[in-house]
């Protein structure tokens, strides 16, 4: 099939080139030229494990292209996938779908045959409706259906997700589109992928209701976190207890410093102001968005607290920026909260992330950034673990002891075994787990 993603960015681009390892002719359109020209020259300018070389797989065997031209691209294809981007709007916390809107509109330009329109970006129920409006109304002649086919891409394993999926929803309301839209996916008929076929509607809603729900457990087990740090009990022994129930499952129950990204905080709040717009509020959703905002910023007051009540003139080693590991996205991470406000209370943060420093630079000014993780333990006067990425756990912490001018550290991903670390005489504190005397002569 031809296929035409409107959106080279983190979902389309992935997209894109999952779509042309199926074997699809893909053409991925973007308004911005030098990321289109890096894409030609194989420059990925976002971090994802995998993903340079699927795309240089797939444009070498020619399934795979770059371009600007939206009406060639548009013209030639079965199906177009709306993949731009959908940002909160300043000021209500609605999703922003001016670019949705616009690309619908060039779309409707350039449709010449019977063509399924997608909306792949993540986007309030109505939406698709609006697109189909939006084309009708341009070109009341073009033949053409609606269809939304929500993306649950996990930064970091975003390649297997799409490959090897769960389920994928697609809402549509025509026979002749289903069928198109199950040849897009028919690759995943050999694996048994479930299909799930809705309305519209329903499609639009799901994606939303999925990342809520996800965000709420996320909340709900930093909730349980503070409750066993109050009464002695261990929130990792709690999370196993009840996550072997098969009805609340084992995933998303990892207490941390909260959730960021770019997805749960922007369609959380989405859903939020969408429900409450026809008058179906939803009351669990707001309060995970206020309780999830609440903890960020608690976290650099509890680090001040384990410092015995202030970090002024002291350095922080920070471990880990980015919202979680293997990607490089900064959207929301933590660490936008959490370091800035130790360094309003007079601390100097030395950070080190193995992908995310660029990016951070841009949103974190006074940072100084280290080589390796070791290099930002170097004199610190307590290091504080932000994101749990693989190599953390490795870490030697005889070795970082050495390097540190007080054997001090707050785990906020609790990748460290706190009776080690204080057997080997650091001051030690994690997230949900009972406390344990700290070891004589270190300082709190």
């Amino acid at each position: 099939m031809r296929i035409a993603m409107i959106g080279s960015g983190y979902v389309g681009l992935v997209s894109g080139a999952c779509l042309a390892q199926f074997g699809h002719d893909v053409v991925c359109i973007d308004k911005d030229a030098r990321k289109i020209e890096s894409l030609k020259r194989g420059e990925i300018l976002i971090y994802e494990p995998g993903l340079d070389r699927l795309v240089a797989d797939n444009v070498r065997a020619g399934r795979l292209e770059f371009g600007g031209d939206l009406a060639g691209a548009v013209g030639k294809a079965d199906a177009v996938f709306i993949a731009v981007g959908t940002p909160t709007r300043r000021g209500d916390g609605h999703a922003d779908l001016t670019y949705v809107y616009a690309a619908a509109g060039e779309i409707a330009q350039a449709l010449r045959h019977y063509t399924v329109v997608v909306t792949k970006s993540t986007v309030p129920v109505g939406t698709g409706r609006e697109v189909q409006r939006i084309i009708r109304q341009a070109r009341p002649d073009a033949e053409f259906d609606i269809a939304s086919n929500p993306e649950f891409l996990r930064e970091g394993a975003a390649i297997e997700d799409f490959m090897k999926p769960d389920r994928v929803v697609i809402g549509v309301e025509s026979a002749r589109a289903r069928e198109v839209m199950s040849q897009v996916y028919r690759p995943l008929n050999l694996i048994q992928t479930s299909m799930v076929f809705t309305n519209v509607e329903s499609a639009e809603v799901t994606k939303y209701a999925g990342n809520a729900f996800l965000a709420t457990k996320i909340t709900f087990i930093n909730e349980i976190a503070d409750l066993c740090e109050k009464v002695g009990a261990d929130v990792h022994d709690v999370a196993r207890g009840i996550g072997l129930d098969g009805r609340i499952g084992r995933k998303f129950l990892h207490p941390g410093p909260g959730f960021g990204g770019s997805c749960f905080p922007k369609d959380t709040l989405a859903l939020a102001y969408t429900a409450r717009e026809v008058a179906a509020p939803q009351t669990i959703v707001e309060q995970v968005i206020d309780v999830n905002n609440t903890r960020k910023k608690r976290m650099a007051d509890k680090v001040v607290a384990f410092c015995g009540g202030s970090v002024a003139g002291l350095t922080v080693g920070v471990l880990g920026l980015t919202f979680k590991p293997n990607t490089d996205d900064m959207r929301d991470a933590p660490s936008l909260d959490i370091v800035p406000a130790l360094q309003k209370a007079g601390a100097k943060v030395v950070a080190f992330d193995p992908e995310g420093m660029k990016e951070a630079a841009k949103l974190l000014p006074g940072v100084i950034f280290a080589r390796t993780a070791y290099e930002a333990a170097t004199n610190a006067d307590v290091l504080v673990v932000i994101t749990e990425w693989h190599e953390f756990r490795g870490l030697d912490p005889r070795r970082l002891k050495e390097a540190m001018k007080v054997p001090r550290v707050v785990d906020l991903r609790n990748i460290f075994d706190p009776a080690e670390m204080h057997r080997l005489g650091f001051a030690y504190e994690c997230v949900g787990r009972p406390a344990v005397s700290r070891p004589q002569g270190v300082p709190t």
